[in-house]
């Protein structure tokens, strides 16, 4: 079973991301998402080890954003992939049927391409503006997750577990969950109050 939070890394060098990470950890996170852009492969590697080291000592799932050959150099869970990235096929292929993909989507057609690909998860989004995001997707807002929800029950499709994503705040979990939503993906929430970890999971388990 996936958690139903993911916590997507934060920081602009090695050392806020692993102080974010860590913060992430210690208040409970089980799941982290190593997302560090425009840095060089050198110091993402040694981000990545370490991370998988402590995710290893915390039981948690460690997550890569794209770099599919870095995530099984480094032993990660599994990989994210955006629209724009390695084909899913080609990472399944590199990592294998027992590692954890997911996906990108934005759109209804997003998600049955992602369903077609066989991600394990997806995450959709944005549901309002992020700047953790250069080039950001037209923002869904509730009631585009409505109307995206509905089309897929009504042709009767089962989804794999979607996650909301983009600009996510506590005040919004339950609307969330409501809409249909099997978990939540947060960043700078999370980054900035670690401590609402717990009350998120709770959310879930009500």
């Amino acid at each position: 079973m996936l958690s139903r939070l993911q916590y997507i890394s934060q920081g602009a060098n090695a050392e806020e991301q692993e102080k974010n990470i860590l913060k992430a950890l210690l208040n409970g996170a089980d799941w982290i998402q190593v997302r560090w852009k425009n840095t060089d492969d050198k110091s993402l590697e040694k981000l990545c080890a370490k991370i998988r080291n402590y995710c290893s000592d915390f039981g948690a799932k460690y997550i890569l954003n794209d770099h599919v050959t870095l995530a099984k150099e480094t032993g990660a869970d599994g990989v994210h992939l955006g629209l724009a990235d390695t084909p899913v096929a080609e990472a399944r292929s590199i990592l294998g049927n027992n590692k954890i993909i997911g996906g990108t989507a934005n759109t209804i057609q997003d998600l049955q391409q992602r369903i077609d690909e066989k991600c394990d998860y997806i995450g959709l989004g944005p549901f309002r503006f992020t700047s953790t995001k250069e080039k950001l997707s037209p923002v869904l807002g509730p009631e585009g997750y409505k109307n995206i929800f509905k089309h897929f029950q009504d042709q009767q499709i089962i989804l794999p577990p979607v996650f909301a994503i983009g600009g996510i705040q506590l005040e919004d979990i339950k609307l969330l969950q409501d809409i249909g939503l099997y978990g939540v993906a947060v960043s700078g929430l999370i980054a900035k109050n670690p401590e609402l970890i717990s009350t998120i999971k709770t959310i879930f388990n009500e």
